[in-house]
Order: structure tokens, then C-alpha cells, then sequence
């Protein structure tokens, strides 16, 4: 019984590390083909039609400086300037972040060895933040650019620190393929 027990007990705690340790999906897409030296100015865009987030996010201050803040840092490193309140932007920028709860099934034999005839799979839930960043040509109201981060939340909500380190990164690794303004 010990010695089951003592497999059981590896194998949750392992499922568990590996869960926090997920790697995070980062991916973007600019349309084809469309020349980018065009634009050069932005601003924030009205809200999309996505629907409402998790009430974790879109009712937290502090979240929404940091995406924002993040967002204006990579824009001005790719030479984009905030418009000035009397000129109309090239473009808008609007983002939409939503957490949903995930299962992962693992097979006990996969990441840890147990001895018994039935070893049982382990379903672990946990929850993943999806931020989702929209670049809007704002003459033609077409969408030009979009971003999107997604990565385990656990143990982030949380802490303010860990939610603005996952934040910068989130957002710095999805505009690494940005195009750069003229």
C-alpha cells in the first residue's frame, strides 16, 4: 500500500510541476503583402465585439495598466508614435484577454514510473489566460495586425509581480514580428 501510495503521490506532484512549467504560445499574423511604411502613428481603439473576459482582468486596474503600458512600450520600440489628441491615429489598437479552466490527462507512465498493473491516468485542471492584441488600420477600419499570448495562469493572478512579468513577456514575444513604422 505504501509504496502505492508513494506513486501516486510522484505522479500528482509531477503533473503538477509540469502544468506550472507549461511553455507559453505565442503567435501573430500581419496581412499579406501590406506595406507597413504607411503607418506610423496610434492610438487605442474602441473595444471589439469579442465577448466579455473574466471579471479577474477586465475589473482590474492594475491589469489593465501593465497590458496597456506593455503595449505603448513595443509600439514606440518599433518606432510607432501615440497620435496627439487633435490628429486621427493610422492606426487603433484594441486587446481582449479571457481565462478558461483546461484538463490535461496524463498517463502515469509518461512522466513518472509506477509499479502497479493499473496505473491510473491523473486528470489535472488548471486555467489559461489568452490575451489576444488587434491592430486596426484606422482609415479603412480593416484588421492589419493580430497577436495572441496563452499560458497558464496558476499562481499569477494573484501576485502582482508575477502578472506584469507574465504580461511584458506575453506581449514582447508576440510583437517580435510587428513590421516596423516608416
Amino acid at each position: 500500500m505504501a509504496p502505492r501510495l508513494l506513486c501516486v503521490a510522484g505522479i500528482t506532484l509531477t503533473a503538477f510541476t509540469l502544468t506550472g512549467c507549461a511553455t507559453m504560445r505565442v503567435s501573430s499574423h500581419v496581412e499579406r503583402g501590406l506595406d507597413f511604411s504607411q503607418y506610423r502613428t496610434f492610438d487605442w481603439g474602441p473595444a471589439d465585439a469579442l465577448p466579455i473576459g473574466d471579471p479577474r482582468l477586465d475589473k482590474d486596474p492594475f491589469f489593465q495598466d501593465q497590458v496597456e503600458g506593455a503595449i505603448e512600450k513595443q509600439m514606440a520600440a518599433r518606432g510607432f508614435e501615440r497620435s496627439i489628441a487633435s490628429e486621427a491615429p493610422d492606426v487603433r489598437i484594441h486587446y481582449h484577454a479571457s481565462i478558461t479552466r483546461r484538463l490535461d490527462i496524463q498517463e502515469a507512465d509518461r512522466y513518472a514510473r509506477c509499479d502497479a498493473d493499473d496505473c491510473p491516468a491523473r486528470v489535472i485542471e488548471y486555467e489559461v489566460g489568452t490575451l489576444v492584441v488587434d491592430i486596426v488600420d484606422a482609415r479603412t477600419n480593416r484588421l492589419i495586425w493580430r497577436g495572441w499570448a496563452q499560458d497558464s495562469v496558476e499562481s499569477v493572478l494573484g501576485n502582482r509581480d508575477r502578472l506584469r512579468r507574465k504580461i511584458d513577456e506575453s506581449v514582447t514575444r508576440m510583437f517580435v514580428r510587428l513590421p516596423r513604422a516608416r
